[in-house]
């Protein structure tokens, strides 16, 4: 809602949470900037929580300049966030130079998918060129542990989602359902967990009660945190060796018709969420600019990867990106 909010000009900005890209996501799939700041930056205080080692709140607007702004004014400390960290928050606008010579932008060879789309393909090719052109080094890098990150996430996120989640039981927090004569407090929890969540949140916290079950959390959770470490070393190794930004398609393909993915194979919609999850599970900063449309004319946006508290710097990176890619198209009426 959002990001369509913002799309259709019924406001200047609106704000987000992304745990493994939601941020991201629907500001490509509707040609708006969306970023996804380093995990402790913004205060979550008043979100329900799903996993909270992941989720980030963020700005989604209409250009680089207005997501600057946004973001300056939404992060800082907040002592009711025991997860916001107490460090200076630049001013994000003045960064905004326009000036990339000289830095460095890796392309990771791991992201180059099999059945990835031409048209995505040429989107990334392109936007390497249009940072080469503005002065930028583009080398290639490798992160290697990228093939492990789906499935990383879809056991982590899950597993923080069922305990966050249980406390929707009708008893304090959310929704009570009506309840028949006789029924007791399990009737209750049942009746109010059955009808407050949907298929998927019902999914998700069955699949997360499961892999925190005994003689499955060894095999599942634990295996899973060791992962997020290993994916969390690749970056911090390629940052080390000098790059500056991390240049990767933001989505897999442009957004899905109506109803087109209602009755769709669950795993086949994680699958959308290849490019964006690994911000999530190293904590680092991640921004959305639109760059282009597909063949029906739906727009396509390229994903900026920032080293920690490096919201900044990302910020001018995505700012040449989007004078660069021009992006203007937008429908004449949208209703």
């Amino acid at each position: 809602w959002s990001a369509s909010a913002v799309a259709a000009d019924l406001c200047m900005a609106a704000t987000g949470t992304d745990t493994g890209g939601s941020i991201r996501q629907p500001a490509a799939f509707t040609g708006i900037v969306g970023i996804k700041p380093t995990y402790g930056r913004c205060s979550r205080w008043g979100i329900v929580a799903f996993a909270s080692s992941l989720d980030q709140a963020g700005p989604m607007t209409r250009t680089v300049r207005d997501a600057a702004i946004m973001l300056g004014a939404m992060s800082g400390h907040d002592p009711k966030d025991s997860t916001s960290v107490d460090i200076p928050v630049p001013d994000f606008e003045a960064m905004l130079t326009g000036d990339i010579r000289g830095k460095t932008i890796g392309i990771p060879k791991e992201y180059r998918m099999e059945g990835m789309p031409a048209e995505i393909e040429k989107l990334w090719s392109d936007g390497a060129e249009m940072l080469r052109d503005a002065g930028a080094e583009i080398v290639e890098i490798s992160l290697p542990h990228t093939k492990y990150a789906l499935p990383a996430y879809y056991v982590i996120a899950p597993a923080e989602a069922s305990s966050n989640l249980a406390r929707y039981d009708g008893v304090r927090y959310g929704r009570r359902a009506k309840l028949g004569q006789g029924d007791g407090i399990a009737e209750m929890y049942e009746k109010t967990r059955a009808e407050g969540f949907g298929k998927e949140v019902q999914r998700r916290v069955m699949i997360g009660t499961y892999v925190l079950s005994a003689g499955f959390y060894d095999a599942y959770y634990n295996r899973a945190r060791k992962v997020r470490a290993l994916i969390k070393r690749d970056f911090d190794e390629v940052f080390a060796g000098g790059v500056d930004a991390i240049l990767t398609p933001a989505t897999p393909s442009a957004a899905f018709g109506l109803g087109e993915m209602a009755d769709a194979d669950p795993v086949a919609m994680y699958l959308n969420d290849v490019f964006t999850v690994t911000v999530n599970l190293a904590g680092l900063p991640g921004i959305s600019v639109p760059a282009g449309l597909d063949a029906q004319g739906l727009p396509l946006g390229l994903q900026l990867i920032g080293q920690p508290w490096g919201e900044g710097e990302l910020l001018n990176t995505a700012h040449v990106l989007e004078r660069a890619a021009g992006f203007v198209s937008k429908p004449a009426k949208w209703w």
